[in-house]
């Protein structure tokens, strides 16, 4: 039996933030929480009025989910304040990308091969830091 699902947003739920099916010990705090509501709130859900439906890869990491995949040590998932997302249709991943790019809360936007890295900051000025084709 599935449990109900916890949304941060209309569009987006805690559980696809965490992956709990996968790290079942990726539990965040209430800061956490706060920080993926912000994200959602803010970011995710204006580029999915955009481009359609966004699917969640990787959100919040505790540290050793962290390590797990690869992440860098000061990885703003950490903190609940980054998201790797694509677009449900794949021919929506370059307006994505320039909505993103365009938005001025975007802390960081790195892109992969038809995946991306978003990050924001609740508490203080977005870097807009853009890296267009940084993941190989």
């Amino acid at each position: 039996m599935k449990m109900n699902s916890t949304h941060l947003s209309p569009h987006f739920t805690l559980e696809e933030f965490i992956n709990a099916d996968k790290y079942p010990d990726n539990k965040p705090t209430m800061q956490h929480v706060a920080n993926m509501t912000y994200g959602c709130l803010m970011l995710l859900e204006p580029a999915r009025q955009v481009v359609g439906p966004i699917l969640i890869n990787s959100g919040f990491r505790n540290p050793r989910v962290n390590a797990l995949v690869g992440g860098v040590r000061n990885s703003q998932h950490l903190l609940g304040q980054a998201a790797d997302i694509r677009p449900q249709a794949p021919q929506q991943f370059q307006r994505l990308v320039a909505f993103l790019q365009a938005h001025e809360l975007t802390d960081q936007l790195l892109t992969g091969n038809g995946w991306l890295h978003i990050s924001w900051n609740p508490f203080g000025i977005p870097r807009h830091y853009i890296r267009i084709g940084y993941y190989k």
